[in-house]
């Protein structure tokens, strides 16, 4: 046998080998993971992880750090050029996770600045046992209790990891507490009524008491402890702001540049809001049309069920106009968002994990606004769900957003792709669809022309306005980690340039102090559509809407720049 034949008859047998063992060091890489993060381990759907807790002590940090170390040198190690194109993507997507993860721990450090991530961290690790039936309400009590015994320990932790945190970091945990310690006083008891094992109720209540007591004592230690300690500095910094992007978006644009990326958006869409309020009503200026759309608004009591009554319309709209494949005929659970959630986001979609087998209920969420408010902030917070916005936020998060896209992930190609993604591909897709579907169409009548059908132009502008909020966002977002924007300055922007109501600026910048890249909505939406300019380019009269949606959306949600490798064959520019 020749040696040149034996090489080529090896090569094979060697790639074989090669990409099991990537397989198995992918397996090796989220069993340990979940081993440290046992609540993404429930919401993922796998169950074996159901009575664990997450470990908040810094030396369980510590312990972290290492393990990130030790897998950066064992996926290091792998022959990326040994590799298929999709396990080469899979590998950087892993490198790039322990890299993110290694930044927050190491530099970012939201462990010992934010009190927040323990009170809210321990309830959606009960939230995720009681919210699905992935099994009987006697087993997930059980793996709950067991949860909840570990639960006071957390509070010991961040009591010791805690360091002069950010004013702002600390207000907004004193503001969910009374809605957290509400939670397990009512809504987790309520949950599992069904159980008669006195047994088993009795343990529960032993359990239960004990987190709202410790609940209780770290609510009385931030509002009197902590608070007063509290003048810490949210700005995360230029350089840490680049590598978290580079980390998690596989974006490496110069953040001078980005910012004038996100002008220039801010700005075109301003100039559509007034071109369109024009098509209203030309005598009255933006703002009035603007303030004349606030007020077209439902009741707070009225607000779940206007969200419900969008959802088949739009399903039905899609199917239709083939705009995209949707893999399942059952509709998304609309309710109000957990008590974890509030203070920060109007609204989110929360959707079974790729591996849960039994459980299949998705939840639309939605925050009303809290019965203790003074009436003009409760109007100014319903302001934001103007019809229009409602709309738009249904279609973000529910059709062909989120909800349609989390459908696809189980059918995604790898374990990876599966778990792992980037939220510039997530929220990019939520917030594309918004714009896509009334370029494609929806709500308009056939019978007028477009600048005549007042009902459309009203849509266009809540769409417009939830652009803008995302292009205020992507300025605030760098603006103020950067040093550049203040807090106020930037609840400030989100009215007069994002054209938003006080009550949603003063939530949408808060939210800016913990969540720094939440620039990636517009930066998604704006990768996504240079993509489908290329791709249209490239195929020409071929072209067509719905494959273009199914071929993006079949790979998961990593950084659309792995998606263009994917479908142009090439590494051109994300923008």
């Amino acid at each position: 046998m020749s040696k040149l034949f034996l090489l080529l008859f090896l090569l094979p047998v060697m790639s074989f080998a090669q990409t099991t063992d990537f397989n198995q060091l992918v397996d090796q890489f989220f069993d340990s993971y979940f081993q440290f993060n046992p609540t993404a381990g429930t919401a993922a759907g796998f169950h074996q992880y159901d009575t664990k807790l997450e470990d908040y002590s810094k030396t369980a940090i510590d312990q972290q750090v290492a393990w990130a170390n030790d897998y950066l040198k064992k996926f290091g190690d792998v022959e990326a050029a040994r590799l298929s194109l999709e396990q080469r993507q899979d590998r950087e997507l892993i490198l790039n996770n322990l890299h993110a993860a290694l930044l927050e721990w190491q530099n970012i450090r939201s462990w010992e600045k934010n009190p927040d991530r323990y009170s809210s961290g321990i309830t959606s690790s009960a939230f995720v046992i009681m919210a699905r039936k992935f099994a009987p309400p006697e087993q997930r009590l059980r793996s709950l209790i067991d949860r909840e015994k570990q639960m006071p320990a957390v509070f010991d932790a961040g009591r010791a990891n805690l360091k002069n945190p950010p004013r702002v970091y600390t207000e907004v945990a004193i503001e969910q507490m009374p809605f957290i310690i509400g939670f397990f006083q009512h809504d987790v008891p309520e949950a599992f009524q069904g159980v008669k094992d006195a047994k088993l109720l009795g343990e529960f209540k032993q359990s239960n008491a004990a987190v709202i007591a410790a609940l209780q004592k770290y609510e009385n230690y931030l509002q009197h402890d902590l608070l007063p300690a509290s003048h810490g500095d949210y700005k995360i910094g230029a350089d840490n702001y680049r590598k978290k992007l580079e980390y998690e978006e596989m974006v490496d644009i110069p953040l001078d540049r980005l910012l004038q990326i996100g002008t220039e958006d801010l700005q075109r869409n301003q100039q559509k809001f007034k071109e369109v309020s024009a098509e209203i009503d030309p005598k009255k200026t933006p703002q009035e049309i603007l303030h004349e759309l606030e007020k077209d608004h439902p009741t707070a009591a009225g607000l779940l069920p206007a969200f419900r009554n969008t959802l088949k319309g739009l399903r039905d709209f899609i199917e239709q106009h083939h705009i995209v494949t949707i893999p399942s005929p059952v509709l998304p659970i609309v309710e109000e968002t957990p008590p974890f959630g509030r203070a920060l986001t109007s609204a989110s979609m929360d959707t079974p994990g790729p591996y849960e087998k039994v459980a299949k209920e998705a939840f639309f969420n939605v925050t009303p606004p809290e019965k203790s408010w003074p009436k003009d902030k409760i109007e100014s917070w319903l302001e934001g769900f103007n019809r229009g916005t409602i709309i738009s936020t249904a279609v973000h998060e529910a059709y062909p957003g989120h909800y349609v896209q989390f459908l696809w992930v189980p059918s995604s190609p790898s374990k990876t792709r599966k778990l792992l993604g980037a939220g510039s591909n997530a929220e990019g897709w939520a917030h594309y669809t918004e714009q896509m579907m009334l370029d494609e169409g929806y709500g308009r009548n056939p019978a007028l022309p477009e600048n005549k059908d007042i009902p459309f132009l009203k849509l266009r502008l809540g769409q417009l306005q939830d652009a803008l909020l995302r292009d205020a966002r992507f300025i605030c977002g760098i603006k103020m980690h950067t040093g550049q924007m203040t807090l106020e300055e930037c609840t400030k922007f989100f009215v007069s340039d994002g054209y938003q109501t006080p009550a949603v600026a003063e939530r949408e910048a808060k939210r800016g102090t913990s969540d720094p890249t939440y620039l990636v909505y517009t930066l998604g939406k704006l990768e996504i559509m240079k993509l489908r300019d290329d791709v249209k380019a490239k195929e020409g009269a071929s072209f067509n809407l719905q494959k273009f949606h199914d071929d993006f959306l079949r790979q998961g949600f990593p950084p659309v720049k792995m998606i263009r490798e994917t479908m142009l064959g090439n590494d051109s520019p994300v923008l």
